[in-house]
């Protein structure tokens, strides 16, 4: 896939910074709240982490200026303090609801309260409080998808064909899913899927790793990300050794939106992977239905 401009190249960022310290205690948060679940834990990294950020801008305070603080061009540097800020918000809005996986009407309005609370309110405090504009969401920013970009939409189908019914029927984590054995459940399950989905890049793509990128390299970034991302995947029910499955998932994802800019792309893979998906937990769960599609 051709690379594109990285918005964040015109500055140059230090190959590692105090700043790492803060961030990396924000985005630890994720793992207390959604795999070990103790929340007072979550609340005292990201306290941590905001006021980590708080002492490197009062140290960066007095050092001299830079490009990205010249006057004539009113363009402030950002700032590591709104941006984990913002991070952290939508942290606590997601580890305010239980994420195990519901079929019910209540569950539903649940997550689409706060998982969508997740990425707004980020972002209208970035564009209307800080007025920074730090969160965007470029559906076409990439142009045209390449013969490569298509190609890995078939090669996202085939591996999930191959990894997704053997990690989850044979570690039996199909099971963290509710039963669906009705036309209605399965329809309930093909829009959950899809929604958190859409989701996932919403959230920890466009503002998790947006925000880090504008203080971090990519390597960095994506790693920090993709902590936040496996650690929520961890909860919804990705467990036993999900984490090999969703690591290389969520830096994979980090990568192809570095070099696309385009969220209608990176969207488009996760939600074919998450079709095979949807596909493996109705076969799962109706042993006998989907039998002629899978091998296992």
């Amino acid at each position: 896939m051709p690379a594109h401009s990285d918005p964040v190249a015109a500055r140059t960022l230090p190959e590692w910074s105090w700043a790492l310290l803060p961030a990396l205690l924000v985005c630890l948060a994720a793992p207390a709240f959604f795999v070990v679940r103790v929340p007072w834990l979550g609340w005292a990294l990201l306290a941590a982490g905001l006021v980590g950020a708080l002492l490197v801008r009062r140290a960066d305070a007095g050092g001299p200026a830079t490009a990205d603080d010249a006057p004539d061009t009113g363009i402030r540097k950002p700032s590591l303090l709104r941006d984990l800020s913002l991070i952290a918000i939508g942290l606590l809005i997601v580890s305010a609801i239980p994420l195990a996986a519901r079929l019910d009407d209540f569950a539903f309005v649940r997550f689409g309260l706060a998982l969508g609370g997740a990425v707004v309110v980020p972002y209208v405090i970035s564009r209307w409080v800080f007025r920074d504009r730090a969160i965007a969401f470029p559906w076409r920013g990439g142009g045209r998808w390449t013969t490569f970009q298509w190609s890995w939409l078939a090669g996202v189908l085939v591996l999930g064909w191959l990894i997704l019914p053997f990690y989850f029927i044979t570690t039996g984590v199909y099971q963290n899913w509710p039963v669906v054995d009705t036309p209605q459940l399965i329809a309930r399950l093909f829009v959950g899927v899809g929604s958190v989905g859409i989701w996932d890049e919403l959230f920890f793509i466009c503002t998790v790793f947006a925000l880090l990128r504008r203080h971090f390299p990519f390597w960095q970034s994506n790693i920090l990300q993709s902590i936040v991302f496996v650690s929520f995947l961890w909860e919804l029910g990705y467990q036993a050794w999900g984490p090999l499955l969703t690591l290389p998932f969520a830096l994979l994802q980090a990568f192809i939106f570095m070099k696309t800019h385009s969220l209608a792309y990176i969207v488009t893979v996760h939600l074919l992977f998450d079709a095979v998906v949807f596909l493996v937990l109705v076969h799962a769960h109706n042993p006998g239905m989907l039998d002629w599609l899978f091998v296992v």
